[in-house]
């Protein structure tokens, strides 16, 4: 399908979360950005206005869902109005950060399962669409009765490790939940594994780690799906180079990066933190070990093979 085809049948739109992963997006798809403005009344409310026609169209709206998550979330929530009440043919949501996906189940009582609150409201919105990458607990998509395309950012991150033709190389989950994530990067890049055993709070400062596995004088690779407080990563890699690993390299696909995080990651060992740009990481907490991927390729490839009706399974090895 060609650039003219896209232009005249799709239209895709930005909210106020990550305009330069949809700028990208849009760039890679030959197309220009919808017109649309965000504006917050002094009470804190959200008004949206779309500035061009929608009726007949196959809309996207790009928005991520991090901090701040609530105004993020109501943000979506209206413009998905907006395109319902304008006529659009179809509304196709695509969020590169889900949030509130680590609430995901009960574990103790009277709790909360707020990711299918989330997508319950998204869905009741009128979205006939969603796509996301990485989601914290894969079971989400299926807190939707809409189709939901889960992109995966692991093979973007391998493609760039094995790039950098590191030798002796071992991937380290973080912890015992995070294995099934360690297992297929270090799948795609052909290493061995190895595992954080973590004893105590989960957010206590200076908790008991063990590894279970080889690391001795290997290069680690710790992933993880979200780097939030920056303490699990600091931590862990601390633990392995005093339990011998040469140097530790860290990669996450979602940079949550909250409060003093990357004070963490800047004074622990970690050679450098490889993220995407998923969540746009501020001036302020970029750093020298830092390098951040893009994910529009796979996003713009992912938003042409849903326009064309074509199958998306095929990026799901990216």
């Amino acid at each position: 399908m060609s650039t003219n085809k896209l232009r005249d049948e799709m239209k895709v739109f930005t909210l106020s979360s990550n305009k330069p992963l949809a700028k990208e997006i849009v760039d890679h798809l030959g197309i220009e950005l919808g017109q649309c403005t965000v504006k917050t009344f002094s009470d804190g409310e959200v008004q949206i206005n779309i500035e061009e026609t929608v009726r007949g169209y196959d809309t996207y709206i790009i928005q991520s869902t991090n901090d701040p998550s609530d105004q993020h979330i109501m943000e979506l929530l209206i413009m998905i109005d907006a395109f319902k009440r304008a006529s659009a043919k179809s509304i196709n949501v695509v969020i590169p950060y889900y949030g509130y996906a680590r609430q995901d189940r009960k574990t103790k009582s009277r709790e909360p399962i707020t990711a299918k609150l989330t997508a319950d409201i998204i869905e009741r919105a009128g979205a006939d669409r969603v796509m996301s990458m990485d989601i914290h607990a894969s079971q989400t998509q299926g807190f939707f009765d809409i189709p939901v395309d889960h992109l995966n950012g692991i093979s973007i991150l391998a493609d760039y490790f094995k790039e950098k033709h590191l030798e002796d190389v071992v991937v380290v989950a973080p912890d015992h939940g995070s294995v099934k994530r360690a297992r297929r990067f270090a799948d795609e890049i052909h290493a061995p594994i190895a595992i954080l055993d973590r004893r105590g709070p989960r957010e206590h400062d200076n908790p008991q780690l063990s590894v279970v596995g080889d690391i001795e004088g290997k290069t680690a690779i710790l992933i993880d799906d979200i780097v939030d407080t920056g303490r699990r990563v600091s931590t862990g890699a601390e633990a392995l180079i005093k339990n011998g690993a040469k140097e530790v390299y860290a990669t996450c696909t979602h940079p949550v990066l909250s409060g003093i995080s990357t004070k963490y990651i800047d004074e622990s060992p970690i050679k450098e933190m490889v993220v995407t740009n998923t969540i746009v990481v501020p001036e302020e907490d970029k750093l020298d070990k830092m390098t951040i991927l893009s994910t529009a390729p796979l996003f713009g490839d992912a938003i042409t093979r849903v326009h064309r009706e074509e199958p998306v399974s095929t990026l799901f090895n990216y």
